[in-house]
């Protein structure tokens, strides 16, 4: 790991927080007074990125995420066997793309080492650096976006923090397999947009979809590589900053829950959380991406490591016929979760050989036996078809 990349955390704040014993600063390897951390046995290790200049709303004062850092570490972690370690910030390069160099650079050799990275970071144009870091992992990718809006944007414009997805899209190499989005506001959303979602088989699920049963998202998650939070996704009321402007959102515990949904997903392999400023720089709000952060880490210890091989031997088999197609199912007897395969033709890209099964629900194979044609297969069979 190239530490080069990073500054270390204040030695105030890092002698604070692991003062205290059995508390998560206690328990973790920290970058401070010179000590770059070991990652021999680390899973996930956090770092801040320290670049908003892409921000449409960019004001030019300066933000850091020693108050996140600080209530973070003040929590006591659960039984878990689970090894953190803390690299730092990324401070901002001398132009922006010099940031996303560092970024993507950190984020692979993170995910080559089996660790998690945990990204805090300014703009959420960061996630754009965070998914070309797969460009040489081999590996189509699904990115799930929790966020008022799909930041779609015009990819023949510059870059911002409220449109780079489309960049992701079109711009070489071509690793993105699925785009998700969790919490969209359709007040926020043009009607060009959620065309432009449909065509390309993309997933989008309404804020009321989701709070009113969260459930819902749960194979999402199961089957995203990077996930992102955009803190403009939370309400005003649990941001606790009446600036924000935002009265409707995910509340303090969907966010949380959202965020184990990611840490327990098997492959989940990096994780950000981004719009975080000096503007929602208060108490509330940085215990609230404290305890996010806690959330996601009591999910990665509670991984039961079923996307492997051995572990789908032991799957039950279910077969639907419906209209022309014979459906297959596949159940988890540790975890009880589903799994429904997707037929790849012999054309399909080589990369896309590891997406032969799609995670699902059980009422998805319910609606089968009642030929009832799940929504999510019929998206990912098309999108392999294109």
């Amino acid at each position: 790991m190239d530490f080069e990349f990073f500054t270390p955390v204040n030695d105030v704040l890092a002698e604070e927080v692991i003062a205290v014993p059995q508390t998560l600063g206690a328990v973790s390897r920290i970058h401070s007074l010179g000590n770059f951390p070991d990652l021999e046995g680390v899973k996930i290790a956090i770092f801040g990125v320290l670049e908003d200049r892409l921000d449409v709303d960019h004001s030019g004062e300066p933000f850091n995420f020693d108050a996140i850092r600080r209530n973070f570490y003040g929590l006591y972690p659960g039984n878990w066997d689970v090894s953190i370690a803390d690299l730092g910030d990324i401070e901002k390069g001398e132009t922006v793309q010099d940031t996303y160099f560092a970024v993507q650079q950190v984020v692979s050799e993170l995910v080559k080492m089996n660790v998690i990275p945990v990204i805090l970071g300014g703009s959420q144009d960061l996630i754009y650096a965070q998914y070309r870091a797969y460009d040489n992992l081999d590996q189509m990718v699904n990115l799930v976006n929790i966020d008022s809006r799909f930041d779609l944007g015009d990819a023949d414009k510059p870059i911002s923090n409220k449109s780079y997805i489309g960049k992701i899209v079109i711009d070489k190499p071509y690793n993105l397999f699925n785009y998700s989005n969790l919490g969209y506001q359709t007040y926020f959303i043009s009607q060009d947009e959620i065309e432009l979602m449909d065509r390309l088989f993309f997933d989008a699920y309404r804020l009321g979809e989701v709070t009113a049963d969260i459930s819902i998202v749960e194979p999402v998650m199961r089957d995203a590589n990077l996930v992102g939070i955009d803190m403009g996704a939370i309400s005003t009321g649990a941001i606790g900053y009446y600036g924000h402007n935002s009265p409707n959102g995910f509340d303090g515990k969907e966010i949380c829950a959202l965020s184990r949904y990611a840490g327990i997903s098997d492959k989940v392999s990096s994780f950000g959380i981004y719009e975080i400023s000096s503007k929602i720089n208060f108490p509330s709000c940085n215990m609230l991406i404290a305890q996010t952060l806690w959330y996601f880490v009591e999910g990665v210890n509670y991984r039961t490591n079923e996307n492997t091989i051995s572990a789908k031997k032991e799957f039950i088999r279910y077969q639907v016929p419906i209209d022309d197609e014979v459906l297959i199912f596949y159940k988890s007897p540790v975890s009880g979760r589903w799994w429904i395969e997707i037929p790849f033709s012999s054309n399909t890209n080589n990369k896309l050989k590891r997406h032969t099964l799609l995670p699902c629900t059980k009422e998805d194979y319910v609606d089968a036996c009642n030929q009832i044609l799940p929504e999510r297969w019929y998206k990912t069979k098309r999108k392999n078809e294109i």
